[in-house]
C-alpha cells in the first residue's frame, strides 16, 4: 500500500516559511484574524503527521495545549533527535525508512509538514497536493518552501480561494 501526501502551509507572497531567524509572527499575527484557513477540516482528512526537526521543536514551544494530532501517528524526520524524546513521536533517521514505515503501518494520507522535510518529499515525488495559504506580506528573506529541483514539478489548479486577504491555492501534482 502506498500514501498520498498533502502539504499545507502557509508562505509570505514572496514565497517564504520563515524568516532567516525562523520567526514566523508575520504570519500568525495576520492568520489569527482570518481563522484556521481549513486547517482543522484538513487535519480530519489525515492519519499521518511527519515533520521535520525544526517544526517539531517550533510546535513542542507552542505548548502542551497546541498538540493538535491527537492519536494520529505523529513521526519526526531526523537525523539528531533522541528516538525516545518524546512518546507521541516516532522519530525517523532517513526518508527511505519514513516511507517504509508508513506503508507497513498502512498510512494512506499523510501532511508533511517543515520546510526541508517537504523538499525532501518533493524531490523523491512523494507529494500528491498542495494547500498554500499565501499571507499579503512581502519579508525579503528567510526559509523558501520549494528548494532545488532536478526536475519539474507538473501541478493543475484546482482551486483559489481569498481567506480575508489571504489566497488559498490548492494544487494537485500531476503525476
Amino acid at each position: 500500500m502506498t500514501f498520498s501526501a498533502t502539504v499545507f502551509i502557509g508562505t509570505s507572497l514572496d514565497g517564504y516559511i520563515a524568516r532567516p531567524d525562523d520567526d514566523i509572527a508575520w504570519l500568525t499575527s495576520r492568520g489569527e484574524a482570518v481563522g484556521d484557513m481549513g486547517f482543522f477540516e484538513f487535519l480530519d482528512s489525515i492519519d499521518t503527521v511527519i515533520m521535520g526537526r525544526n517544526t517539531y521543536d517550533k510546535v513542542i514551544g507552542f505548548g502542551e495545549e497546541n498538540w493538535h494530532f491527537g492519536d494520529r501517528h505523529v513521526g519526526v524526520l531526523s537525523t539528531t533527535l533522541p528516538e525516545d524524546v518524546d512518546r507521541r513521536v516516532t522519530v525517523y533517521r532517513d526518508m527511505d525508512g519514513l516511507v517504509a514505515d508508513l506503508d507497513q503501518r498502512g498510512s494512506e494520507h499523510v501532511y508533511p509538514d517543515g520546510g526541508r522535510l517537504i523538499q525532501s518529499f518533493i524531490r523523491a515525488g512523494r507529494v500528491d497536493g498542495f494547500v498554500i495559504s499565501v499571507a499579503p506580506v512581502l519579508i525579503g528573506s528567510g526559509h523558501r518552501l520549494f528548494g532545488e529541483l532536478v526536475e519539474d514539478v507538473p501541478l493543475r489548479l484546482d482551486s483559489v480561494a481569498d481567506l480575508g486577504g489571504f489566497a488559498q491555492l490548492r494544487y494537485t501534482v500531476e503525476k
